[in-house]
């Protein structure tokens, strides 16, 4: 209900941008919401990416996931998610001149000299239809490349293109002159798409013009310009890659003047062009290019201020005569952001711009001297925008309005100097928005468009904007390095602001990008790093409140996680209540109330009540529980479903499990928690109390505390005892209030002295009670004191004793029940009784004597004594003795406060308030400081004039002091310095006289501001000034006593605080010392800086001032590598960069480091350094030259020559030559001629580093020593070279060996591919004899073929059924059962309805034969939901069987509808299109090739596919195979690889059957074949002629072996005589029964079969095998009797043998690839030239000019639709079997078939798939054949559609009346039938078929059919 009370104050539009606006929100707010800018951070910088070089621009790849940024000399290649570096390349520096062309224009020679250039990037664009990168440098003119998308290192054009000599490509200075040419020249880019019916893309490109006359051209202006002569400031440009490299780059329309807009040379000056940023908008179908700029003003104009201006281009639609111009359509306005106090806060220059959905947001800066420039952001309407263009042109030419609008006639393009006023125009909206030619042009609307600052800060420099949950976020980059966040509501008022510094003091590049992937992130430059950040850190809030009240545009709570969170990240958040976003405010955050919200201790509660509020989701039906912490858990229930406020009910945790009372506490605070689904969502506190234990927790007070707490608890008298039940009292009456509580009252008693026996009447009050209880008078001690009633409201202690030892101690009195300890009356205001000692602390007369103010009876004697009941004596004290004074002077106008300390200084205040004397002058006394006889504090009087004289003190007696006070008059002369910076910090030192003087000294700044730190002598004061807001001259005050100022007239001058602007170098090695340069400004005035590194840096370092503009700081140490922000001390405050502190934004990232200045440092490994030769020693003879060569390993902290040190003991050797990797030094000095050893180090900074020792001269012990070492040393090499050569030739004795052995295996492998391939030759050779060309191949009939092809598992109604006829072979040979697919058979209908129903499938045929219903039909099923693929495929196929006699119709709606697919497809990825069947007209596509196919299969394919699938079966058969596994000795796929070494022998076997024609034949097996399998090799052998569908099953027939004349056996796979190994039953083979070669078998039908076993595949490997166990594959075998004499080897191995069966295969597999992908001269295929024609034009019609594309759509629509299909599933075609392992097989073929047509390069390695190394090495020639093939067929002549039609008629002719159409025509029915509504409606909405009545048509069907088809339905 609250979301939606404030709905419509949300909805309210926001004001017009132009209109005036309140100046921001008001400062408390602001105030507040800065404070919660620092409390929580919404960014979170996720990555950064360092550049070495300054940046230049960046561009965002979405789809590849990869970002593109430049930098000054390099490119770099980046990940998106993480900023890793995937690719770079150098692009500079180069040598170049900005007077010279371009190098690559060899015609224009240059004699200026070339230097050595730095390339800054210019542009950088990502063209992705093209597969494009375009980067354009400063060097080379401006020139561009065409680097490679997703490989940045390698060009994808090489531009200019290389040509040979005899046709060279003319270039000319406009192909290469594209960018600006000078570093701080502006240029902007931008990809433009392809215009209609031109082939690729543009590129539109502002650049700034820099030639002569420009601040950018070199200064002798005697210069010629080579540059901009003839380059205009806006240019469209062509950007086809693929097509003629000669017009790459150019201005590609015609004339070349129609897409360039180029300032007059006269104007230049005038229109300085500043680009900004160049962007498309709307995003749609047709967008218009803006161009956002600034006007510079000449230095003399009125108007100093340059302009913002915003430029909108209509874009080309086509490369003919009628496209529009770019002047023609050009149109500039100006863009005003300015707030209500006039000129000066107006802000004019232009600095980013962003577009968002109907804003169009900028950033204006006003020009300033300091380094952040006022900046504001303000927002305009692009509605706006288009209305002033409209009402401009109109202006122009229908109803001229002066000072609207001008033709600028600065351009060299434009057509007249003025409107020209025609009336009367009629222009229609495109001219209003776009221009004509025969109006005039370019056009500039003379008033700006104005608004009102939306928010203002110094220094920003970029904007990205987007909306989210009702806001608008708004990201600003500022001057800093710093990133703002801002939300902004619907009335574009801040509502929160965030900041997060991403790059101290790095400048943020103007334009930032949200990640078209993921919007959550946002990618910006600074001009050092690359950065993406993360949008929102919800998680950092931990709380609903905290979440909500930050107004974060993307953070909510999630109620039922209790996260803070993104609205994508929170379940179920698009429901109402599950996520609460900002805008719904705090107030609607989950909350609990517990009732009751206190419980008694000792009351049974049968629950709790919890009332819910705050937005969450209805919890009824939600699994609940309460939780009390330390796992405890109650049932929690709420009855029904609300929202607003849920009632729940939960149990109280149980007795036993209340938590403990705390120490001197009656009460426990528990908190519960409602756990939902696991999860505590909103929790609550209430309160346990126990009544009992408020007597313990305050016994003094026990009843006065039961009645007056907070609980409902009673008092019980005779119990003395606090409950919570009255009832449980006796019925004695006790007390109802507080009041009425028996109680002490005190009353005042005197002091007693320690030791002292007293009596103590104690009175109370409401004690009748307790009249005559015993009671006793305690005092906190071990001992008490009785006490005697004296009536009911007095009680007397007697006979009370009480000691200290301390000069005064108070003794609290209490009554207590004698005998209960505990127990006491209530003594709510404490009656005390103070007892005090005379002998401790009076150390004199006046202490002792002093104390009778206090009560204290003492008396002086020896010491200071009690008084005792005696009168006291008349004590005197002696004279006061006065043992210093302080201070010992002060100036004469007094106010000195004078400190005098001794000994007897009076008794009391009183005996000296009037004595004390300084000469002749009254001291008034301070009461506050007087301390009785030790301490008086005094102020001295004014004086005449000097003097000197003692302190007098007169206390009854007179005391003076020995030293002596003196009057003097101090005074100032000269301050030094004279100025310091505002900041404060300046040590200031004042020069006088007597300047020591007096108690107090200040030093005041404008008379107000103490200077603080004083330090002061005799002659001189200094002090630190504090910080001042302004810079100014303030009047310095020396002030004595606070009294008037001394005489000097002093003065300090605040000037503005020194500014930090940069530090270089960036890094340090980690043991620090390195000079780090710090530029800046007004240094001169600092006393003292040091460098502080924050986090990981060590002891801070003092810096140098070197003069105003330089420091020097050595770099601290760092404890280990890292990047660390830097901080300046800059004479005791904190630097802080004033600029980034005007922003008023904290950063979040820099709590706890105090005044972050914005710089930082990477530390690095320290460097390391070696001699050349890695050597630890070096000799060197006295008296000769010495020269180091010193090698440093690779680093990046780019140390200079002057940064070294080495040194040679105490030497310094003279560093000569220094590159990266090597450093030379000399000696120039003698290093003496001893002998001795001199370390070498080498110092950077701080680190040390001693790389070798020299060693001096040398003695003849020495050398001989070297000698017999060397000896040793000789001796030890030649045995050791003995021992390696000997290693060596045993070494190469094995590698021989084994060399042999691979070559023997080598030879083997070969060998066995060899005779396969000649016996599978011979083999195959029998087999081509034996085949009649006319009935040897099974063909399959055509409707057969149809009915595979077009349903083979999309529908569930025709999945297959075995359409095809089996037979048995009997000797009778009856006929076969037959048994067809519904469509080859009868429309079974009652006889009594078919009449209407065939009238109802006829008038439907006929609405299907209309062309608008079909298509309408289509899309209408297409776009329903539940309307599956399998559905899609279904009615594809039906539609194809209703329309196959109707084929050039047919192919007519295929094409329609797959216009309809490939515009869909061009927008998104044309690529993916025909990749799958996903639609109904990529089923047909698929069905129409099926048809038009069939003869090329049937008569060219059909031969060389049937003969590989009969070779492959053949090899496979040549070797065992596993019955149970499938696995072979010889296959194409790994998978099914039998890896193991199966001894096999053949065995030829005469084998007689009755059947297939033929009686006895030599059958070759295997002995390792099983039973089944021998069957199976006999049916192949007798019934090889026949189809596979009339060929008996193995399991129908018997096998018997006759071993002699008299036995014969039945051979079975498994019977009594089976093995069994390792717990399985080993299945028989001939090996088992021992047949031997030639044996006799007998083969006959059966009448029962054995079904003990089943299909031996589908047996169980747990009880049988054949080969191999299991675990001969799968694990380490077991030493079992069978595998202890086999010889194990790696099973990979023997995939040599796959080489084998491929290489077997080869030329079979040749043989069908040539016959798939060639030309018949007398068959060429018509419908693949038709349907690839048609292909081309729609790619031309779309201007898709990729080939790879065409390449793809080709191959997607015939080699993968229908022939990959046809080589996967040969029993389409073949009446055969296809066994799992031929599938395999084929799948391996297909696979080749597949990367033979595909476009990507193999990217294939050790670990590919073996299955696609197979026929890596044929893949390149198979490509060939596929490209020739497709050539050949680009090549044949087009077909014209009479000829197609022609065709397709024939082919429809040929097989007419194969199906039954009414069958399909039914089943089209039920689909119309299950979606009639949907149809109805998409005839109604379709005009053509409203005009033709269609959904009258289709509903008479509905008619016709509805009445008959549920009667006889029924009936049936």
């Amino acid at each position: 209900m609250a979301r939606s009370a404030r709905a419509p104050a949300a909805r309210a539009p926001p004001p017009r941008p132009g209109a005036p606006r309140p100046r921001g929100p008001p400062l408390l707010p602001l105030l507040l919401l800065a404070l919660g800018a620092a409390r929580a951070g919404a960014l979170e910088v996720q990555r950064r990416f360092p550049s070495p070089t300054p940046t230049n621009n960046f561009a965002l790849d979405g789809a590849a996931g990869t970002v593109y940024l430049a930098a000054v000399n390099r490119l770099y290649q980046l990940s998106g998610a993480d900023l890793r570096l995937e690719a770079t390349a150098a692009v500079g520096p180069v040598p170049d001149s900005p007077l010279c062309h371009a190098p690559q224009l060899p015609q224009a020679p240059c004699a200026h000299p070339r230097r050595l250039s730095d390339n800054h990037n210019k542009i950088l664009q990502l063209d992705a239809t093209q597969g494009l990168l375009v980067a354009c440098g400063s060097v080379h003119q401006g020139r561009c490349e065409l680097r490679r998308r997703g490989n940045v290192s390698a060009l994808a054009v090489r531009f200019p293109p290389p040509a040979p000599p005899s046709e060279p490509v003319a270039v000319f200075p406009s192909m290469l002159n594209v960018a600006a040419n000078h570093p701080d020249a502006s240029t902007v880019g931008l990809v433009l798409p392809p215009a209609a019916g031109a082939r690729g893309s543009r590129l539109l490109v502002g650049a700034t013009f820099t030639g002569h006359g420009s601040a950018f051209f070199p200064r002798d202006r005697g210069l010629e310009d080579h540059r901009f002569e003839n380059t205009p400031e806006i240019s469209i440009r062509a950007l086809d890659a693929r097509g003629d490299p000669a017009r790459l780059f150019t201005f590609d329309l015609n004339p070349s003047d129609d897409n360039v807009l180029k300032i007059k040379q006269g104007a230049k000056e005038r229109h300085r062009l500043a680009f900004v940023r160049a962007f498309l908008h709307p995003p749609g179908a047709r967008p218009y290019a803006y161009l956002a700029l600034n006007s510079e003003a000449r230095a003399g104009d009125k108007d100093g201020q340059a302009r913002s201006l915003l430029a909108r281009i209509c874009l080309p639609r086509g490369a003919g005569g009628d496209a529009e111009k770019l002047t023609e359509s050009y149109i500039e306005l100006g863009l005003q952001c300015a707030g209500g106090a006039g000129r000066g806060d107006r802000y004019g220059r232009l600095v980013a711009v962003f577009p968002d959905r109907d804003l169009l947001f900028g950033v204006f800066q006003r020009p300033s001297a300091g380094r952040a420039a006022p900046a504001a952001l303000c927002a305009f309407r692009f509605a706006d925008v288009r209305a002033a263009i409209r009402a401009a042109r109109t202006a122009c030419f229908v109803d001229p309005v002066p000072d609207v609008v001008a033709v600028l006639d600065s351009v060299v393009q434009g057509t007249g100097p003025a409107c020209e006023g025609k009336r009367h125009i009629q222009l229609q909206p495109e001219q209003l928005d776009c221009g004509a030619a025969h109006l005039q042009h370019p056009l500039s609307v003379l008033q700006p468009l104005r608004a009102a600052p939306v928010f203002r800060a110094p220094g920003l420099t970029a904007v990205a904007v987007a909306s989210a949950n009702n806001y608008t976020a708004v990201f600003l980059g500022t001057a800093t390095g710093r990133l703002l966040k801002l939300t902004l509501n619907e009335s574009m008022q801040v509502v929160s602001q965030r900041a997060v510094t991403v790059a101290p003091g790095e400048p943020v590049h103007h334009v930032m990008q949200f990640d078209p992937m993921d919007p959550q992130y946002l990618y910006l430059m600074t001009s050092h790093q690359m950065a993406r950040v993360r949008v929102a850190a919800c998680e950092r809030h931990s709380s609903c409140r905290d979440c909500v009240g930050a107004a974060d545009a993307y953070c909510g709570w999630c109620a039922l996680e209790t996260r803070c969170t993104l609205q994508q990240d929170c379940a179920n958040s698009s429901q109402p209540h599950f996520w609460t976003g900002a805008s719904e405010g705090p107030g609607r955050c989950p909350s609990m109330a517990v009732l009751p919200a206190e419980i008694d201790v000792g009351q049974e509660y049968p629950g709790m009540i919890l009332q819910i509020s705050g937005s969450l989701p209805s919890l009824s039906g939600m699994e609940m529980t309460c939780d009390y912490g330390d796992g405890t858990h109650t049932v929690a229930r709420v009855p029904g479903p609300a929202y607003g406020h849920q009632i729940a009910y939960c149990n109280l945790l149980p007795r036993d499990r209340f938590p403990p009372f705390p120490l001197r506490q009656d009460h426990v605070t528990v908190e519960v928690s409602l756990r939902v689904s696991g999860q505590n969502i909103v929790s609550a506190n209430f309160t346990i109390y126990d009544c009992g234990r408020i007597g313990h927790v305050y016994p003094h007070t026990a009843c006065t505390s039961c009645l007056s707490t907070r609980w409902p608890c009673f008092w019980c008298a005779q119990q003395h005892a606090c409950v919570s039940n009255q009832s449980w009292c006796e019925a004695l009456p006790s007390p109802a209030s507080p009041e009425d509580c028996p109680r002490l009252l005190p009353s005042p008693l005197a002091p007693a002295p320690t030791g002292g026996s007293q009596s103590i009447l104690v009175l109370l009050a409401h004690a009748a009670f307790f009249h005559g209880v015993a009671l006793e008078c305690s005092f906190g001690l071990e001992d008490s004191f009785e006490a005697t009633w004296v009536n009911e409201s007095a009680v007397r202690c007697s006979n009370v004793l009480l000691h200290t030892a301390q000069k005064s101690q108070a003794f609290l009195l209490s009554l207590q029940l004698k005998g209960q300890p505990a127990r006491f009356l209530d003594s709510p205001d404490p009656m005390t009784v103070e007892v005090y000692n005379c002998a401790v602390g009076s150390p004199d007369c006046s202490q002792c004597l002093g104390r009778e103010d206090l009560g204290h009876l003492c008396v002086w004697s020896d010491g200071c004594r009690p008084r005792g009941p005696l009168p006291p004596p008349p004590n005197t004290c002696p004279a006061p003795e006065i043992r210093a004074i302080e201070p010992q002077s002060g100036p004469l106008d007094g106010g000195t406060l004078l400190t005098i300390r001794g000994r007897n200084l009076g008794r009391r205040l009183s005996d000296v308030a009037h004595g004390v004397w300084v000469g002749g002058v009254a001291c008034a006394l301070l009461a506050d400081r007087y301390r009785v006889s030790e301490e008086i504090v005094c102020v001295t009087g004014p004086a005449p004039g000097p003097f000197t004289d003692v302190v007098v003190v007169n206390a009854s007696r007179e005391g003076t002091s020995r030293e002596r006070f003196s009057y003097v008059l101090p005074q100032v002369y000269s301050l030094k310095p004279a100025m310091g910076p505002k900041a404060g910090g300046t040590r200031l030192t004042i020069r006088g006289s007597d300047l020591h003087v007096g108690s107090e000294l200040q030093v005041l700044i404008n008379s107000s501001d103490p200077c603080t730190e004083l330090v002061r002598s005799d002659t001189s004061i200094t002090c630190t000034v504090p910080p001042w807001a302004l810079p100014a001259l303030v009047p310095i005050c020396v002030r004595f006593e606070r009294q008037g100022c001394a005489p000097g007239n002093l003065s300090f001058t605040y000037v503005p605080n020194p500014v930090i602007t940069a530090i270089s170098p960036h890094r340090s090695p980690v043991s620090g010392g390195r000079t780090i340069t710090v530029a800046g400004e007004r240094f001169h005035m600092v006393q003292k800086v040091s460098m502080v590194v924050h986090h990981i840096g060590r002891e801070p370092t003092l810096c140098k001032v070197l003069n105003a503009t330089l420091l020097t700081c050595p770099s601290p140490g760092a404890l280990h590598n890292a990047s660390a922000p830097v901080a300046f001390l800059i004479d005791g405050w904190s630097y802080v960069d004033e600029a980034a502190g005007d922003e008023g934004l904290p950063d979040p990232d820099a709590e706890g480091v105090p005044g972050k200045p914005g710089f930082s440092l990477d530390y690095l490994p320290d460097p390391h350094f070696s001699t050349a030769r890695r050597e630890r020693w070096i000799r060197h003879h006295p008296g000769e030259p010495l020269t180091l060569v010193i090698h440093k390993e690779q680093d990046s902290l780019g140390l200079q020559s002057h940064e070294y040190q080495v040194k040679i003991g105490q030497v310094s050797c003279d560093i000569q030559i220094v590159s990266d990797r090597v450093i030379h030094c000399s000696v120039n000095e003698s290093l003496g001629l001893a002998e001795g050893q001199l370390p070498i180090t080498i110092q950077v900074g701080n680190f040390n580093q001693t790389i070798a020792t020299l060693q001096l001269g040398g003695s003849e012990t020495a050398i001989i020593a070297s000698i017999v070492i060397c000896s040793v040393l000789l001796l030890l090499s030649v045995v050791a070279l003995f021992v390696f050569c000997t290693k060596s030739r045993r070494a190469e004795r094995y590698w021989q060996k084994t060399l042999l052995q691979m070559e023997e295996m080598e030879s083997q492998i070969r060998e066995e591919i060899r005779k396969g391939f000649a016996e599978l030759q011979t083999d195959m050779t029998d087999l081509t004899k034996e085949l009649n060309r006319s009935q040897g191949i099974p063909f399959l009939e055509y409707k057969h073929f149809v009915t595979r092809t077009f349903f083979p598992k999309c529908s569930s109604l025709y999945e297959e059924r075995y359409v095809l006829p089996s037979q048995t072979p009997s000797s009778q040979g009856g006929p076969p059962a037959q048994e067809t697919h519904p469509l080859l058979g009868e429309w079974n209908v009652p006889e009594h309805c078919r009449p209407s129903m065939e009238e109802g499938i006829g008038l439907f045929s006929s609405l299907l034969s209309n062309k608008h219903f079909l298509i309408v039909f289509v899309h209408a099923l297409e776009q329903q939901r539940d309307f599956a693929v399998r559905d899609r495929c279904s009615l594809a196929s039906l539609l194809t069987v209703a329309l196959h006699g109707k084929l050039e119709y047919y192919t007519g709606i295929m094409k329609e509808l797959l216009v309809d697919l490939i515009d869909a497809s061009a927008a998104k990825n044309p690529k993916l299109m025909l990749r799958r069947t996903e639609s109904v007209v990529e089923k047909m596509l698929t069905n129409w090739m099926s048809i038009c196919m069939y003869s090329c299969l049937r008569e060219t394919v059909g031969e060389p596919f049937f003969l590989l699938l009969c070779a492959i079966k053949q090899q496979i058969n040549k070797g065992s195979i596993d019955a149970i596994t499938g696995k072979a000795r010889y296959t194409l796929n790994e998978e099914w690889l039998l890896r193991e070494n199966i001894e096999a022998q053949p065995r030829n076997l005469n084998v007689s059957f009755q059947g297939c024609g033929m009686d006895s034949l030599s059958v070759r097996a295997m002995d390792t074949d099983t039973l089944t399998q021998v069957k199976e090799k006999v049916l192949e052998a007798f019934c090889k002629n026949a189809p596979y569908s009339q060929w008996p099953r193995a399991e129908d027939v018997d096998l018997e072996w006759f071993a002699s004349s008299t036995q014969s056996y039945i051979l079975r796979d498994l019977d009594d005589t089976s093995v069994v190994e390792d717990g399985r039953k080993k299945l028989n083979t001939l090996a088992h029964y021992k047949i031997p070669e030639g044996a006799s078998l007998a083969m006959s039908l059966t009448d029962k079969k054995d079904n003990t076993l089943g299909r031996v595949k589908d047996l169980d490997t747990e009880k049988y095998f054949h080969l191999v166990l299991p675990t001969d594959e799968l694990a380490e075998p077991k030493k079992s009797h069978r595998q202890s004499h086999r010889k194990k080897v790696l099973p990979e191995i023997y995939l040599t043998r796959l080489l084998s069966t491929k290489g077997t295969l080869q030329k079979f597999l040749d043989d069908l690839f040539k016959a798939i992908l060639s030309i018949r001269e007398d068959k060429p295929p018509l419908a693949v030239k038709y349907f690839f024609d048609f292909l081309e034009e729609q790619a031309e019609k779309r201007g898709i000019s990729d080939p790879d594309t065409l390449h793809i759509w080709k191959t997607n629509s015939l080699p993968l639709r229908f022939w990959v299909n046809i080589l996967k599933n040969p029993q389409f075609v073949f009446d055969i079997e296809k066994t799992d392992h031929i599938d395999a097989c084929l799948s391996v073929i297909a696979q080749a078939f597949i990367d033979a047509c595909s476009v990507s390069d193999l990217q294939l390695g050790k670990d590919s798939p073996t299955n696609k190394l197979l026929y890596a090495k044929e893949i390149p020639e198979y490509r060939r054949i596929v490209q020739r093939y497709y050539k050949q067929i680009q090549d044949m002549a087009p077909l014209s559609e009479q000829e197609m039609n022609s065709h397709l008629a024939e082919e429809s002719r040929k097989y007419q009346n194969e199906f039954n159409t009414s069958v399909a025509l039914a089943e089209i029915y039920n689909y119309a039938k299950r979606y009639r509504p949907q149809i109805v409606a998409a005839l109604e909405a379709n005009p053509t078929a409203r005009r033709t009545q269609l959904q009258h048509k289709f509903e008479q069907v509905v008619a016709l059919m509805e009445h008959d088809i549920c009667e006889c339905c029924s009936e049936a």
